[in-house]
């Protein structure tokens, strides 16, 4: 049974890695050339997940389910949360408009983010694709953006399970110092407390936000990038 077990991991990681592989011929040149001059290679960001993220980027607005293409958000969970891991991407102008610290979900991993869940309760991020949608004052997290999940079995509870974007005191270098790590969330992209809204500003009404994670289960069963 082990070896049966182990055989089918291996079949997924395999999968999931000859896919991350092929999404490099996905995008044309027009976004090939853009990741180029966003220099966010420079920041952290493969082109690999920028690719992935373009193509669910592309076949939500040919769905009608994305309003604004021109601003798209990456949040990459393969990489520590000591990282500036959030990028807020100008596609129209070709800019980097914000990157920094997010966190992650506290029973999703310490420094780096390993389990995800759509569970009310879980205290897990979920990954995939988002649409952003309205700004709300939460009792305690303050001013917010909510966030329509869009991938079914992945995140289409985030809005019963109230996952937002909203800042934190915990997301900040000084935490990190004391702890060693980023804090961490409910399952919410919290993002640092004097750029929450700035960023959210930025990004809300109907923009796309994808949430990545090498995950071999996510990446072989997602819609969107299949």
């Amino acid at each position: 049974m082990r070896k049966i077990i182990g055989y089918f991991l291996f079949l997924l990681l395999s999968s999931a890695t000859n896919f991350i592989q092929a999404s490099e011929t996905i995008v044309g040149d027009d976004m090939y050339n853009g990741f180029i001059s966003l220099h966010v290679s420079e920041k952290g960001l493969c082109r690999d997940v920028y690719n992935l993220a373009i193509k669910g980027f592309r076949k939500l607005e040919a769905e009608g389910k994305l309003h604004n293409l021109d601003i798209v958000t990456i949040i990459d969970y393969s990489q520590s949360s000591n990282q500036k891991r959030l990028y807020v991407i100008d596609l129209k102008n070709k800019k980097l408009l914000f990157n920094t610290y997010v966190a992650h979900g506290r029973k999703t991993g310490e420094e780096f983010a390993k389990t995800f869940s759509n569970c009310g309760g879980s205290y897990q991020s979920s990954l995939g694709f988002y649409v952003t949608q309205q700004t709300v004052m939460g009792s305690h997290t303050g001013f917010a953006l909510t966030l329509n999940g869009v991938e079914k079995g992945f995140n289409d509870n985030a809005c019963k399970r109230a996952i937002i974007m909203h800042g934190a005191d915990y997301v900040s270098e000084s935490f990190i110092r004391k702890n060693g790590r980023l804090g961490r969330s409910l399952g919410c992209p919290a993002v640092p407390s004097e750029l929450n809204k700035p960023i959210i500003d930025a990004i809300k009404g109907g923009t796309g936000l994808f949430l990545y994670n090498p995950d071999p289960v996510y990446l072989c069963q997602s819609t969107l990038l299949n």
